[in-house]
C-alpha cells in the first residue's frame, strides 16, 4: 500500500463518517415538517415489516404537515398505525387516501433536549474521524519499520493527515452549528 492509497482511504472514510452524521441528524427533529422524519418507520406490509418509504407516498403538505400517501387502500390504516406507534410523538389523522402528519410545535425543553442529543451525535462522528486518523498514522508506521518509507514522508504523510482530519472536524462542527440553529428557531 501507498502513502495516496492510504491517504484516498482515509479521506473515503471520513467522508462516510461525515455522510453518516448528516443522515443521522436529518432524522432529528426540527419545526418544521420533513418527510425523512418518517422514513426509519417500518409498516407491516403482508407480515413483513418494510420501510414506509417503500410502501407510501411521503409529501409536504405545508410547512408543518407531512402527507402519507400509502399506494394501496387497505394500506391506509396499517400506515397510520405504525406512525401512532412510532417514538415520534405524532399523531396521524387520515382522510382518504391521504394521511396528514401535523408535526407540534416544539417546547423550549424539547428544543434544548434535542440540541443535546445533535451534539452528542456530532462527538461520535468526531470520535470516528480521530481514530481513522489514528489507523493511517498506524499504517504509516507499519511502512517505517518495514522500511518502504523514509521518515521524512512518514511524517509529510501524517501532517497531511492530520490537515485531513482538521478539515473533517471543521465541516462537522459547521453542520452541528447548522443543526442547533435549525433547532433553536422557534
Amino acid at each position: 500500500m501507498t502513502i495516496e492509497e492510504i491517504r484516498a482511504s482515509t479521506e473515503q472514510k471520513m467522508t462516510k463518517s461525515l455522510d453518516n452524521l448528516k443522515s443521522g441528524l436529518a432524522k432529528v427533529r426540527t419545526g418544521r415538517a420533513h418527510p425523512g422524519l418518517l422514513e426509519q418507520i417500518t409498516v407491516d406490509y403482508y407480515g413483513t415489516p418494510t420501510p414506509l418509504s417503500q410502501v407510501a407516498n411521503l409529501t409536504l403538505v405545508d410547512a408543518r404537515t407531512i402527507g402519507v400517501a400509502p399506494w394501496e387502500k387497505k394500506m391506509v390504516a396499517v400506515v397510520e398505525k405504525a406512525i401512532r406507534e412510532s417514538d415520534l410523538g405524532l399523531n396521524p389523522a387520515g382522510s382518504g387516501d391521504l394521511i396528514r402528519v401535523p408535526m407540534p410545535p416544539l417546547s423550549e425543553e424539547r428544543r434544548r433536549e434535542l440540541t443535546k442529543v445533535v451534539k452528542s451525535e456530532g462527538e461520535d462522528c468526531k470520535v470516528a474521524v480521530r481514530n481513522i486518523r489514528r489507523d493511517a498514522n498506524e499504517q504509516l508506521k507499519k511502512m517505517i519499520k518495514d522500511k518502504l518509507i523514509s521518515e521524512d514522508d512518514e511524517r509529510r504523510a501524517q501532517e497531511d493527515t492530520q490537515r485531513l482530519t482538521d478539515r473533517f472536524v471543521a465541516e462537522i462542527d459547521k453542520i452541528l452549528a447548522q443543526k442547533e440553529a435549525e433547532i433553536m428557531t422557534v
